[in-house]
């Protein structure tokens, strides 16, 4: 526990009341109607969104998490969420155009636009209640235990107090302030969680213990954790994170903030983008940021940590009155910021609050959207007044927070989470992807696709049937084979699940075309039928920019990862290799605007 100086709390108390004079400035224009309280009317710019997503997935868990993966398995261990870049950059080169185009409210509402009939209402019901509801209190309950953690080690809070402290701020702005405030407000929690990081990470590479980082990357605990790519004679550290991520994982897995073909809190800020050109900068950015530059200084901070806390056992000795049930590595990043002096104390407090609160907010305004608009608008109560609307999505945000608050206290670690919730959406990335270039996906692949995951990730997760099957010693697959293995049977039954249910019908397929227009060879059965029957889909003279959108976002791949190894190779003063890693990130650079240029206009 540490003592905060008057000038740290002022720098926290400051910090609350920009932020709800944000929440209040915004809150009566976010009133106003729906699509104002959850897309704060269309008409943001590419930057403000960008800096907004980036914000959103800088949450308090982030760090803890990082840590927990570099203390275990190194740098490298990051490889388990750095493959997602390629979901991210498809996104941007690919679906944030088609996305803009929809112009609906959700991307749940976006089922009702692809498939038809009763079969599209029970998906967007159920997807509503599965994502808005169950996963988002999930995801919340993991920042949640982040910050309960936080608080018990440098402020020696108990659970219910972190919660009700840092909770009851973040719920009120975002209730009130809806989207236009989340972003806002998101625009000063980048800067503030950013510069609280930084600052950390430079003061505790210094501190005397340590000895800057020419002694910390030799120190002896330290030296095997730094390579960025996985031990490559350790054949299943190898498939567990470099082959499975890249070969299946970014793909076929759903996971918030990283769906395959866009999605979730990312759709909403798409959907909400001026225009095609300011989401596709919007996400690129984001991408930009998120994988290259921000995670550096927290892997500073988890490497530190391993001098001055080798082990649990050390944390333990430290800061005796964590309770058991809450020990773990991930606990090393708080355990590192109590080192922190008066003032940038008070700074990197107030970035943490900002994480967790622009996280939090993000996902309470998400939630809801799903709520209303595709629960209680197509169900409870459709003809509703805009004024009730904003009046459930505010009660929403309330409810959501208390039951994810609730989650949070039984939850241990972040890592388990993000485990459990990334093996639940194993398999369902696919249809994601092809839903928007194949006409003979049906809403029964969508829903074969989640309950068939849902289904084996709880057979494998949480039943003896899972460790008889995957035990590395005494199973019949080695564990690294359970993610692949439910990848491969969701597959196998969406699949099969498509082919034997009808395709939609031609009049809900023909509308989703003229709208979207996605073209290829996917719907060339459709586009050729339409043409027999002398209806004319194709209204647009543009060329088919799906194949440069493919390219750009391998040149896209490639650049960013140069970038994130060259700050990596900068940082550990290995500077002949940092050169010629820098020198390929500028050559793709180049590459990438040359073929940017041919799938749209400048986004400035």
């Amino acid at each position: 526990m540490i003592n905060l100086s008057s000038l740290d709390y002022t720098i926290i108390i400051l910090f609350f009341t920009i932020v709800l004079a944000i929440g209040i400035y915004v809150s009566k224009k976010s009133g106003k109607n729906s699509e104002e309280f959850f897309l704060s009317g269309r008409n943001m710019p590419w930057w403000l969104l960008g800096l907004s997503m980036v914000a959103t997935t800088f949450s308090t868990d982030t760090p803890n998490l990082v840590t927990d993966i570099v203390r275990k398995n190194g740098v490298s261990g990051n490889w388990v969420w750095w493959a997602f870049l390629i979901t991210g950059l498809l996104t941007v080169f690919v679906y944030a155009k088609l996305w803009r185009k929809s112009n609906v409210n959700t991307d749940i509402e976006f089922y009702e636009l692809r498939y038809g009939g009763k079969p599209a209402k029970f998906l967007r019901k159920l997807r509503a209640v599965y994502l808005g509801v169950i996963f988002n209190i999930m995801a919340m309950a993991a920042v949640t235990l982040a910050a309960i953690k936080i608080g018990q080690i440098m402020l020696g809070l108990e659970p219910w107090q972190t919660i009700v402290y840092a909770g009851v701020i973040t719920v009120i702005f975002s209730a009130i302030g809806g989207f236009k405030g989340v972003v806002y407000t998101d625009f000063l929690l980048f800067f503030v969680a950013m510069i609280g990081a930084i600052g950390a990470a430079w003061y505790l590479v210094s501190l005397p213990e340590i000895g800057g980082l020419k002694n910390l990357v030799t120190h002896e605990n330290v030296i095997n954790k730094l390579s960025i790519l996985p031990d490559f004679s350790n054949t299943e550290a190898v498939i567990t994170l470099l082959v499975i991520p890249f070969a299946v994982q970014w793909w076929s897995a759903w996971y918030p903030g990283a769906e395959p073909g866009g999605g979730g809190y990312i759709a909403q800020r798409m959907l909400a983008a001026k225009n095609e050109n300011h989401a596709i900068g919007a996400t690129f950015f984001f991408n930009i940021m998120h994988y290259a530059l921000r995670p550096w200084p927290w892997i500073l901070v988890a490497l530190a940590s391993l001098v001055l806390y080798p082990d649990l056992a050390s944390i333990k000795e430290a800061f005796p009155n964590v309770a058991d049930n809450k020990l773990g590595h991930d606990l090393a990043y708080s355990a590192m910021l109590t080192k922190l002096p008066s003032g940038l104390l008070g700074i990197v407090l107030a970035s943490l609050i900002a994480a967790y609160m622009s996280t939090i907010s993000t996902h309470l305004n998400w939630g809801a959207s799903y709520i209303v608009n595709d629960f209680y608008k197509q169900q409870i109560n459709p003809n509703a007044s805009e004024k009730k609307l904003v009046l459930v999505g505010r009660v929403s945000t309330v409810v959501l927070m208390l039951f994810s608050a609730l989650f949070a206290l039984l939850l241990t670690n972040a890592l388990q989470l993000f485990e459990v919730i990334l093996m639940f959406g194993a398999g369902t990335g696919l249809i994601f992807i092809l839903r928007w270039f194949w006409w003979r996906i049906n809403a029964w692949s969508e829903i074969a696709a989640m309950f068939s995951s849902g289904i084996i990730s709880i057979l494998l997760n949480f039943t003896s049937f899972g460790e008889v099957l995957f035990n590395s010693e005494t199973g019949v697959f080695p564990s690294w084979f359970k993610f692949p293995f439910i990848v491969l049977i969701t597959t196998l039954v969406w699949v099969i699940t498509t082919f034997l249910t009808s395709p939609e019908k031609d009049k809900v397929l023909y509308n989703f075309y003229k709208k979207i227009q996605p073209g290829g060879k996917g719907w060339k059965h459709i586009t050729n039928k339409a043409q027999n029957e002398n209806i004319n889909l194709i209204n647009s003279n543009e060329k088919w920019s799906v194949p440069n959108g493919i390219l750009a976002m391998l040149l896209g791949t490639v650049f960013i990862y140069s970038c994130m190894f060259a700050t990596g190779y900068w940082i550990y003063g290995k500077y002949t290799l940092a050169l010629i890693i820098t020198t390929i990130a500028i050559v793709f650079a180049y590459l990438l605007i040359r073929v940017w240029k041919k799938i749209s206009t400048t986004i400035l």
